[in-house]
């Protein structure tokens, strides 16, 4: 069984390399199934029902969210319904949506996707690592493919993380910093890891931002307006083969495909 996880999406460059890839990606990987990064999807802050519906289209059979899930209120009455798009399950109780949800896939193998925030240099959450405690006892009896999106800052977040859940789950891999790390690996007890994914997006830009506003900002000290840079982009993904029979990880290989 093979699936593809997609880093941050970033503003109309990454929906862009989406709409341009991913189908021809579905059928040259022969994946299983796709989870995508989608919290930076709208103008780089968080995502809404039209884009949502666009980018399911191409392909994307899940979202996973992070920090800027809100960021479109519209999406609120729309992510109550659609089971698809994961916000971080360590929000307090009664946060609209859902942090995992369990899918079935054509070949009726049973996966969940788990979406879990990291607390350094973050918004203060419940603790990431509690929460998916709880969330893997509920899930159990249910399920032995889990793919878990680990959305933090800090990278001894991420590897503490994978080593935590390593032989719990078949995937952590990171996201939220854009830069795609080097460090992809099956870990000893048979979980594939890598710290970030990276980002889908406009190449030439400061982690997806128009690079003069940053460097002004960072010369100046003064608050700049951030937009999305234009121009070529690129898509940061990683491709797990995984024993589906009992959900453990053979394989994980980066990609980074340029327009």
């Amino acid at each position: 069984m093979r699936v593809l996880m997609i880093g941050d999406i970033v503003g109309r460059p990454g929906r862009k390399a989406l709409l341009d890839n991913l189908q021809a990606l579905r059928k040259e990987l022969k994946l299983d199934f796709v989870i995508a990064n989608g919290e930076n999807a709208a103008a780089g802050h968080g995502i809404t029902k039209e884009i949502a519906k666009q980018l399911f289209a191409t392909g994307v059979d899940v979202f996973t969210m992070g920090n800027h899930v809100w960021n479109k209120k519209e999406i609120i009455p729309y992510i109550e319904k659609e089971k698809r798009i994961i916000r971080p399950a360590n929000y307090p109780p009664g946060t609209p949506g859902v942090g995992y949800s369990i899918f079935e896939t054509q070949l009726g193998y049973k996966l969940a996707v788990i979406n879990i925030s990291g607390r350094i240099f973050m918004q203060e959450l419940d603790c990431p690592f509690r929460k998916i405690d709880e969330i893997l006892l509920e899930i159990q009896d249910k399920v032995n493919i889990i793919f878990v999106d680990f959305h933090a800052e800090a990278t001894s977040e991420k590897v503490a993380m994978g080593w935590y859940l390593d032989g719990r789950v078949t995937a952590i891999c990171g996201t939220h910093t854009h830069v795609q790390t080097a460090d992809e690996r099956i870990l000893p007890e048979g979980s594939a890891y890598i710290t970030d994914i990276g980002m889908t997006g406009p190449r030439d830009s400061v982690i997806g931002v128009c690079t003069n506003a940053v460097i002004e900002k960072f010369i100046s000290q003064m608050p700049r307006r951030f937009e999305v840079a234009d121009g070529d982009y690129q898509l940061n993904a990683v491709v797990i083969d995984l024993n589906p029979e009992n959900g453990v990880a053979k394989n994980i290989q980066r990609v980074f495909n340029l327009e």
